[in-house]
């Protein structure tokens, strides 16, 4: 009895054994199975990371260089750089490639070539993807973060140290130029112990780096204690401008300078000057700007070229009809950016300072015409713009008197001007 009892025991346990093997098989199996799914999933996410993630190479653009030839630069080849900056063409205006902004160039993990990147400014970025069938060009907006904060400082040996001091970007010492432009001259103008205050738009991204300046709301520089104000407001056509305190035009019909910093005069208007190359006594009848090669030159006015190219003595040579009867010429230029027919702004650059033509050093041959007649362009007497319209000035007002006091702060606000 007792052995068959034995005999039942060590069968319950060899079933239970059986049992258990088939339970530790069976998870085993299982555990196999859930292994491989995960290392499939992997693989396949790798997989999809090496054909779509893109790793961005960054530079800035270096001066004097194409779109074209900036990306083989960085190292993409003259065939694959000039088909993105054709696809490009239809989106993006080239002349607006400048030196200094942000290129970019993303490959894939393998270094395969996948898209292009170039900032155009704090809102705007040129997008070239490659897809199978082309190149695919677009502008993207970029999102901001945008705050009015009130900037002031003083100058020492120029604006743009001011304004480096101050611990901001000399672009904003660009943009202060422009708007007071019409009354001083930056180069020459400008006196130690100057001060100036601003109210600007600040933008950031979305990760708290500085994206750049926006609209500059309200401004006054101080030379030699008379104070020049300007205030933004949109003019009778709804386009942005600078106007003072008392609604009078801050912009006049010209700047005062075919240079945004004005270079040094080496030959001033005359009836009868020395010429350095034809040895003999003529008429000058512009003035000479001294400056090196290259050096941007800019339309004094707003007007269309009527002439772009290749004059005898003057060189390259960009001629531009404005209103109201009057013409200018810019002379000896290195380089033309501009051709017949097309309508330049004031301030737009239209050249590069050079020594073509009858010129023994690189400097700006600057005249200009009224009906016909040259002008001396440092006595010329430049007609102001319109004021702000007399029905607009219970709202220039308003704005005028919530951004001027603003002047005064050193902090962050929300001022909104149109």
């Amino acid at each position: 009895m007792r052995r068959i009892f034995h005999i039942s025991l060590y069968a319950v346990l060899a079933l239970a054994g059986t049992g258990v093997l088939v339970t530790v098989f069976h998870g085993r199996a299982a555990a196999d199975a859930a292994f491989k799914r995960e290392v499939q999933a992997v693989t396949e996410q790798a997989d999809r990371i090496a054909a779509e993630a893109i790793i961005f190479t960054s530079a800035p653009v270096t001066p004097g260089n194409t779109f074209s030839a900036s990306l083989q630069h960085m190292g993409l080849d003259p065939l694959t750089a000039a088909a993105i900056s054709g696809s490009s063409q239809s989106v993006f205006d080239a002349r607006h490639f400048h030196a200094g902004n942000l290129l970019s160039v993303g490959r894939s993990v393998t270094g395969a070539f996948r898209a292009v990147r170039y900032q155009i400014d704090a809102d705007r970025m040129l997008y070239v993807e490659q897809h199978p069938e082309g190149f695919q060009a677009q502008i993207q907006t970029i999102t901001t973060q945008t705050d009015a904060v009130a900037v002031s400082g003083s100058v020492r040996g120029s604006l743009f140290n001011g304004v480096k001091d101050a611990g901001e970007s000399p672009e904003l010492a660009i943009r202060m130029a422009e708007i007071f432009g019409w009354d001083l001259d930056f180069y020459t103008d400008t006196r130690a112990g100057d001060t100036f205050r601003v109210l600007v738009e600040k933008k950031t991204y979305l990760n708290g780096q500085a994206a750049g300046y926006g609209r500059i709301l309200a401004a006054e520089y101080d030379n030699t204690g008379k104070p020049y104000q300007a205030v933004l407001f949109h003019d009778e056509t709804g386009a942005a401008a600078y106007y003072r305190p008392d609604g009078g035009a801050l912009q006049k019909a010209f700047l005062r300078s075919p240079l945004k910093f004005a270079a040094p005069i080496t030959s001033h208007f005359s009836q009868s000057r020395f010429h350095p190359i034809l040895k003999t006594y003529r008429p000058h009848l512009g003035v000479d700007y001294g400056a090196p090669t290259g050096t941007p030159v800019q339309s004094i006015g707003n007007g269309r070229v009527i002439f772009a190219g290749m004059s005898g003595g003057a060189g390259n040579l960009v001629r531009i009809q404005h209103s109201n009867g009057y013409e200018t010429m810019y002379m000896h230029l290195s380089k033309i950016l501009v051709h017949v027919g097309e309508h330049v702004d004031a301030g737009e650059r239209i050249g590069l300072v050079g020594m073509t033509g009858l010129a023994t050093g690189p400097h700006l041959d600057f005249r200009i015409l009224q009906n016909g007649t040259y002008r001396n362009f440092e006595t010329l007497h430049l007609p102001p713009a319109d004021p702000v319209a007399r029905k607009d000035m219970p709202e220039f007002s308003a704005d005028r008197d919530r951004v001027m006091p603003l002047l005064n702060h050193s902090a962050t606000y929300t001022a909104q001007v149109r």
